[in-house]
């Protein structure tokens, strides 16, 4: 990993002059290597990680545990690449276990979200079956605690 990256992954919200700043470049330097990160197809867009239990976004989040039939010559390439194409789909995953994909899903309400998964998402040919987990508080993104305040001296009690 090029010290840009990961400067970028653990950096939050420095703008370039700092990023320029920290790896010793110019701009220009560094926005030339964010355009080459960009033509290459690595670096798709920045995020801002925020704490959305302050405000009512009106958005529910559910995860969805997808297993489909692999197909000949194609894996779960195909289907995978369908179901993230819905607008719905935030996140799409192959995983190792007991399902194939982990679909993170948003919607405007509960009904919403079941609706795309009952209409659009176990329709599909090839869909086996699904588990949908409806996201009801978030204690960290991103590695960011989310709420509460824990003092970095607190420790854990030990009990024999």
């Amino acid at each position: 990993m090029t010290p840009l990256l990961k400067l970028l992954l653990e950096g939050g919200s420095l703008n370039t002059a700092q990023l320029a700043q920290i790896l010793k470049l110019t701009e220009a330097e560094l926005n030339a290597q964010l355009d080459a990160l960009k033509k290459d197809g690595v670096l798709l867009g920045f995020r801002p990680v925020l704490n959305l239990s302050h405000e009512d976004t009106g958005v529910v989040r559910a995860v969805i545990e997808v297993r489909i039939t692999p197909e000949r010559g194609g894996g779960f390439n195909r289907l995978a690449e369908r179901i993230s194409k819905f607008d719905e789909v935030e996140s799409c995953y192959l995983m190792s276990g007991g399902y194939d994909l982990l679909v993170f899903v948003n919607g405007a309400s509960l009904q919403k979200v079941a609706a795309f998964v009952s209409e659009k998402l176990s329709t599909i040919e090839g869909v086996l079956s699904t588990a949908t987990h409806f996201m009801l508080r978030s204690y960290k993104e991103h590695g960011f605690l989310l709420g509460g305040k824990v003092e970095e001296t607190e420790r854990l009690k030990v009990a024999p």
